[in-house]
């Protein structure tokens, strides 16, 4: 259902970093690094301005691709990683988009388990890769069936 899709992406979709969001993420999480805050400790660190989170790319908008049927509900996250080339600064533009890297089925005690994987990559305005945030989505038949119906 799913294989004929692998490789396809989508025209991807600019985001920004936005400070606003990082400290909304950061109160999230609980991770109140001056790398993510701090302009004065962040400028003299090694990256010399301040940085996101590294799994802050989750907050983006990636796009669909098109085509590619996926259930509405019933999702199960199976896997996520995130790889960087370097940090997100907070106040750049990112151009990201979604890819079906991987599609595959495995027999479970109750059917057929459908996963999907997908990368999620980042780019600066150059073309400058920044991240690939790598997910894993498992479907259960009875999910990929009532999808169908």
């Amino acid at each position: 259902m799913w294989t004929h899709h692998i490789g396809s992406c989508s025209k991807g979709e600019r985001n920004v970093v936005e400070e606003g969001a990082v400290r909304k993420f950061v109160e999230a999480i609980g991770d109140f690094s001056p790398l993510y805050l701090d302009e004065v400790k962040a400028k003299n660190s090694r990256y010399g301005k301040r940085i996101a989170p590294p799994t802050f790319p989750i907050t983006f908008r990636y796009g669909s691709i098109e085509g590619l049927p996926l259930p509405e509900s019933g999702l199960i996250h199976g896997d996520q990683r995130f790889e960087y080339q370097r940090p997100l600064f907070v106040g750049e533009e990112v151009l990201c988009s979604l890819m079906l890297k991987d599609a595959f089925e495995k027999k479970g005690k109750s059917g057929s388990l459908h996963f999907l994987v997908f990368d999620r990559i980042g780019k600066d305005p150059d073309g400058g890769h920044i991240f690939t945030a790598c997910s894993t989505v498992i479907v259960t038949e009875a999910v990929r069936k009532e999808g169908s119906a």
